[in-house]
């Protein structure tokens, strides 16, 4: 994905003397000093992001942080005190007032707030269809597009109510509708569910993913909850005193809080909600081939001393689950034939979950297994890591950080876990690809 908006080294400072203020904390200056000293109000400061398209971005933080003002100046609400803000390529710093009306009609679909801003005086057809106006677009053509967009939000049927005939979600749809109804690629929205009480708030933040997902629009989305920002945000970036302290997706900012202020912003946080399979997976150290014999599996698992192993074949799709146990009683039973075959009914089913499963769905599973660890595959059922109990409960542990998976070793240590566990993590110290032996037959 493109990036659609791309924020550089941006500033607004509150006050006569920006420059003053700006050369302050370059300097090291905080913003509460510059606010004593200088009588000047720090906004943000030296903001760097961006936000590709069709990703929902979160700016997240406590009030006084600057996230509304940062969103403001997204679209020139605020004028910014220096520095770039290039959307689809433009400047928009750069532009006149003309230019830049002209390019919020065309780019932006306005904002949804928190008060729903709705007008009370129109229906909701009415408030729908408002932004297309402003456009200038015919009365028939905005009427057939809002009622479409009406009956995207699930509002059919309320057409001709007045927002004072409807309920705090109904009238913050009918808000969300207005912004969509205009089909322009961002969409702003600035605590826009947080006046609604907690059972509509997550149905409204159900509405929206389930809308984000046929829409695709480029969505930066403001708010002071992480719970929601956690489930919302493709990315998050979590401010304090107008700078962003951290920068990235649920997992990575849970699991390696950048200081001390997020780490207690997300001490709190179900850690199985938000992590997921393909964050705590390890990599797997040895597989066995649909070509392998019987003899060569049980080399296999004895050269890592393996409770069992998984099969793949050699593409790594993923094909079974064998249990050490029933294979060497197999091979035992047949040693005195050569060219012994693998019995087919050794090769279990393998448990196996998607990397994106979170890992409360994933504990679950684990908790109803009979053998064996839990496979993590890829859309194409190709084998990428696995779970282990140890991983999960070092995952869930107070203080730990997981590491995220890259091509990394794992940092829990096998003595932490027990003679139980530490068979069963030699499973997974190694990439895939790098643990395959050769594929002969016996």
């Amino acid at each position: 994905m493109s990036d659609i908006i791309t924020v550089r080294n941006l500033y607004k400072i509150f006050g006569d003397k920006p420059k003053v203020a700006i050369k302050a904390l370059k300097e090291g200056m905080s913003k509460d000093d510059i606010l004593r000293k200088h009588k000047q109000i720090v906004g943000v400061q030296d903001i760097n992001f961006s936000v590709q398209e069709g990703e929902i971005f979160v700016l997240m933080g406590l009030s006084g942080s600057g996230k509304s003002t940062l969103q403001r100046l997204i679209n020139r609400l605020h004028e910014p005190t220096s520095g770039e803000i290039v959307i689809k390529g433009t400047d928009i710093v750069k532009l006149n007032m003309k230019d830049l009306r002209e390019f919020r009609q065309k780019n932006f679909c306005g904002m949804v707030f928190q008060n729903f801003a709705i007008l009370p005086h129109r229906t909701v057809l009415g408030n729908v269809e408002f932004g297309l106006e402003l456009q200038g677009v015919d009365k028939e053509e905005r009427q057939e597009k809002a009622r479409k967009i009406i009956r995207l939000v699930g509002l059919e049927g309320n057409e001709e109510n007045y927002p004072s005939q409807l309920s705090g979600g109904m009238q913050q749809r009918v808000g969300l509708a207005r912004g969509l109804a205009v089909d322009a690629d961002i969409l702003l929205m600035d605590e826009a569910f947080s006046a609604l009480d907690p059972l509509i708030r997550r149905q409204m933040q159900d509405e929206l993913l389930e809308l984000q997902s046929r829409m695709k629009k480029t969505i930066l989305f403001v708010t002071h909850d992480l719970d929601e920002a956690f489930r919302l945000g493709d990315r998050i970036a979590i401010m304090k005193d107008g700078l962003i302290v951290q920068m990235g997706t649920a997992e990575e900012i849970i699991s390696k809080p950048a200081d001390d202020y997020v780490k207690t912003f997300v001490e709190d946080m179900d850690r199985s909600a938000v992590l997921t399979a393909g964050t705590i997976m390890l990599p797997v150290k040895e597989r066995a081939f649909t070509g392998d014999g019987p003899r060569t599996i049980l080399r296999k698992i004895r050269r890592f001393g393996l409770s069992g192993i998984l099969v793949t074949d050699s593409k790594r799709h993923l094909q079974g689950y064998i249990i050490a146990k029933e294979l060497a009683e197999y091979v035992e039973k047949n040693k005195g034939k050569e060219d012994l075959k693998m019995d087919p009914s050794l090769v279990r089913e393998a448990l196996h979950v998607d990397r994106d499963m979170p890992l409360n769905e994933v504990i679950n599973i684990y908790q109803e297994a009979d053998y064996g660890p839990i496979a993590v595959v890829d859309a194409g059922q190709r084998l990428e890591g696995v779970i282990v109990r140890g991983a999960i409960i070092a995952a869930l542990s107070e203080g730990y950080e997981v590491e995220l998976n890259d091509s990394s070793e794992p940092t829990e240590s096998t003595e932490s876990r027990g003679p139980s566990e530490s068979s069963k993590s030699s499973e997974s110290h190694a990439p895939p690809d790098a643990s395959a032996s050769s594929r002969p037959g016996d």
